[in-house]
């Protein structure tokens, strides 16, 4: 428990940002889910439209700590080769 009256303060700041951090993840794999789905469903153009919008998303949640940058980054490359995959397998 919290004793002096910083550390009550910290205790209430840490509440708010868990609320504001919880939003962003869970819109964060919201947008990645729709690319998932996507890919899928093997529709590239769907999938590439989705990508569009999941990627500064993703990139964003890392500039403020959500998930690490190079987690982020590692997810927008297996989702791009993921849609890349959509057209070799149709062509194949």
């Amino acid at each position: 428990m919290a004793n002096t009256q910083s550390a009550k303060r910290m205790t209430r700041k840490i509440v708010r940002r868990t609320e504001v951090n919880k939003s962003r993840r869970s819109q964060m794999r919201g947008y990645v889910r729709k690319v998932e789905e996507a890919i899928t469903a093997g529709d590239k153009a769907q999938a590439q439209a989705a990508m569009k919008a999941a990627e500064p998303v993703l990139m964003r949640a890392a500039q403020k700590g959500i998930v690490h940058k190079n987690a982020a980054s590692r997810k927008v490359s297996r989702l791009t080769q993921g849609i890349a995959k959509i057209g070799a397998e149709k062509s194949a």
